[in-house]
């Protein structure tokens, strides 16, 4: 008996899967997505806390980290962030505006899957099948391929990779996207937990333990990248935006500096205290720019030995050195929480193997990848959802 046969098996149905199924369904192709877990769409529910981040007003190429830069260009400029917000105005979907250009649902995620659920129903050529594990993908002599999974095989002139990667594996993230991808020959560049949080295992650990639940705006740097957002303590080490963004631009073993109070020079603000307020602690001052718990961590991290001495006390040179620590001071993480809290897949499939066009393999006709699979990862903010849906895009007009 002959495999069911289709112009298009997509391999996912997360957000990626999904809007390339709707858009390839709606140019008439007959399509099916394979979906390993039980239930579709799993991490675009829960992104964004349940409010789906979808995209950001502000999409640049500078966005991306990959080591071919200039791949996402030609797929972004052809399907931008304004297509989608079209898209969601037409359904008639609410959203929000929040820091740094980031869009949210008011009304919950449920409302960009139903969304791209309908727009793949509305074609009449579009079928979702859960709980379908992929085993393997092969190109057959005559044409197209054959994709055998746990219930079953099928036929296909065109399959598109949009599996994801290994980022948190609870909600279906698996290596299966880069075995497909090397069994045609592709190059895979390393892959790690990107978008996630710092864990410590020295005293630093203890500091933020103590400090869990708090949050400041800080500035998180190292050579390549900084990052002034929302500091979140935790009882692992610490999260929150500017850590999930410099973790992108770190590796293992290195160090990093955090600024506590970007906002304010703190040398200039400690000279001027000292002759208007001599007799005022340290502690007393800082309190009007931290929460008292995180001032008495830095007092006991910088300057505990001279607790409570009165700032006109103070030398000019020892209030430079403790504005300068608390500027710039200096942690080693031990790690990460790694793929299982974070929010993408650094590195996969190397672009320059892949049409930036057509996100077609140029080592095999009709295999395709799109969305995370790729050594493509954006910034927090609706970044990756936007890769998404324009690599999505893209692909939809070839395959």
């Amino acid at each position: 008996m002959s495999s069911p046969y289709y112009d298009v098996v997509v391999l996912g149905a997360g957000a990626s899967g999904l809007m390339l199924a709707a858009k390839a369904g709606a140019r008439g192709r007959k399509v099916l997505v394979l979906e390993k877990a039980n239930k579709i769409g799993k991490k675009i529910l829960m992104s964004g806390g349940g409010k789906c981040n979808f995209t950001n007003l502000y999409v640049e190429p500078e966005n991306f980290i990959s080591h071919n830069p200039h791949f996402v260009i030609s797929a972004l400029s052809r399907y931008t962030n304004w297509d989608f917000i079209g898209m969601v105005c037409e359904y008639g979907i609410e959203y929000e505006e929040r820091k740094h250009g980031q869009l949210f649902t008011l009304n919950g995620a449920k409302e960009i899957l139903a969304m791209l659920l309908n727009e793949c129903d509305k074609t009449g050529n579009v079928q979702i099948k859960t709980s379908y594990e992929v085993k393997a993908v092969t190109a057959q002599n005559d044409s197209g391929f054959q994709v055998a999974t746990s219930t079953g095989n099928f036929q296909a002139a065109s399959v598109v990779v949009a599996s994801g990667g290994l980022s948190i594996p609870t909600l279906g993230g698996s290596g299966i996207g880069y075995d497909i991808a090397r069994s045609f020959g592709h190059s895979i560049y390393p892959t790690r937990a990107g978008l996630v949080p710092f864990t410590f295992t020295d005293g630093f650990k203890e500091v933020t333990t103590r400090l869990s639940g708090n949050a400041v705006e800080a500035t998180l740097s190292n050579e390549l990248n900084s990052f002034t957002e929302a500091l979140l303590f935790t009882h692992r080490g610490l999260s929150g935006p500017s850590s999930l963004q410099l973790s992108n631009y770190w590796d293992a073993g290195q160090r990093f500096n955090i600024d506590f109070l970007p906002s304010v020079d703190l040398t200039e603000f400690f000279k001027a205290k000292k002759q208007s307020q001599p007799k005022v602690l340290l502690r007393t001052l800082l309190a009007e720019h931290f929460p008292k718990s995180v001032v008495v961590e830095l007092q006991n991290l910088i300057w505990a030995d001279q607790a409570e001495l009165q700032i006109g006390n103070f030398s000019d040179e020892k209030l430079e050195n403790i504005a300068q620590k608390i500027h710039c001071f200096e942690v080693k993480p031990s790690g990460t929480e790694g793929y299982r809290t974070a929010e993408v897949t650094l590195g996969g499939v190397d672009t320059a193997e892949v049409s930036s066009k057509t996100m077609e393999s140029k080592k095999q006709k009709g295999l395709y990848f799109i969305g995370e699979i790729l050594d493509v990862s954006g910034h927090l903010g609706g970044f990756n959802f936007q890769w998404a849906w324009a690599s999505a895009h893209a692909a939809s007009e070839f395959v």
